[in-house]
């Protein structure tokens, strides 16, 4: 099951990129996140209503973190990477970016969350930066036009992501997925709505490929994408799930190649298999340390360092 989940959550997650350059060519990232966000809201709400999802014993602090959470997991991100894209940076380097993720969780996972990474994770953690590495210079070669300065955007955005992940990792109070969901996604939309409207960039244009990329990025990023990686990060924890990243850049190019003819090389082929070893070898190189201590975390039992071993 873990293996069929994370397919679809690449797929997934990868396509918001995707989705963010179908919507680019017609409005600005602001415009295209608050209609992304506004039906969103009202679907979640209606979807909580229907199913009597359960609020009560929630406390004031668990809804204001989880709207944190939302803050910095869809409000800081989505708007970097969209930002981003809207500058010029191809929807690959984006994703290439965010394929720093793991070394990132993975380094300070141990320290803060006590879910160790062992010697066999951290050598899959390098291949799969190995990977990343290689796809780089293949989008490098090609040049996008863009300044230095701009590919810092999608950075901070990554580390906004891995701040959230850690964020919701140390919570102690079990929200409900819908639950969560419902506050991270009304707390982008009041922020992209405040944000467009501010800037003038709230009209929405008539052009069909902005609903049509609307719609792409409610059904697949959101739902599929970002509801499938708290899901992952739940059952699988921080180490893993994170991993998974490291296929989002030749996913992503093998999605622009297709769809908007970028170029896609021997390099980049390469880059996809060294990512797809590297998330076998974190897989396989520790299957309790992150279970144990993820379930000591949900539980609120004292948590219990892993051991290094291979």
């Amino acid at each position: 099951m873990n293996f069929l989940l994370s397919i679809a959550f690449v797929l997934c997650w990868s396509s918001g990129f995707i989705g963010a350059k179908l919507g680019a060519g017609s409005a600005s990232a602001v415009t295209i996140l608050m209609w992304r966000f506004l039906p969103l809201v009202v679907i979640l709400i209606v979807i909580a209503t229907v199913s009597r999802t359960s609020w009560r014993g929630l406390a004031v602090r668990d809804v204001a973190r989880q709207a944190m959470i939302g803050v910095l997991s869809q409000s800081c991100y989505l708007l970097t990477v969209y930002y981003a894209i809207q500058l010029g940076v191809s929807s690959g380097t984006t994703a290439l970016i965010d394929g720093v993720q793991p070394l990132v969780a993975g380094a300070i996972a141990g320290p803060l969350l006590r879910q160790y990474v062992s010697r066999k994770q951290w050598l899959g953690l390098c291949l799969g930066a190995s990977g990343v590495a290689i796809v780089t210079m293949a989008d490098a070669a090609a040049g996008t036009g863009a300044s230095w300065w701009i590919y810092l955007i999608p950075f901070l955005g990554m580390l906004s992501l891995v701040a959230a992940t850690f964020l919701e990792s140390r919570s102690r109070a079990r929200v409900a997925p819908p639950v969560s969901m419902t506050v991270h996604c009304a707390t982008s939309a009041v922020i992209f709505t405040t944000l467009a409207v501010s800037t003038g960039a709230a009209k929405p244009p008539a052009e069909l490929s902005f609903w049509v990329a609307i719609t792409w990025l409610v059904a697949l990023s959101t739902f599929g994408g970002y509801g499938l990686y708290w899901l992952i990060l739940r059952r699988t924890g921080v180490t893993k799930v994170n991993t998974l990243m490291f296929l989002m850049a030749p996913v992503t190019a093998v999605w622009g190649a297709l769809m908007f003819g970028e170029p896609f090389g021997p390099q980049i082929a390469l880059g996809l298999a060294v990512g797809l070893a590297a998330v076998v070898l974190v897989y396989r190189g520790d299957t309790s340390s992150t279970k144990v201590c993820a379930r000591d975390i949900d539980t609120g039992e004292a948590a219990r360092p892993a051991k290094y071993g291979a």
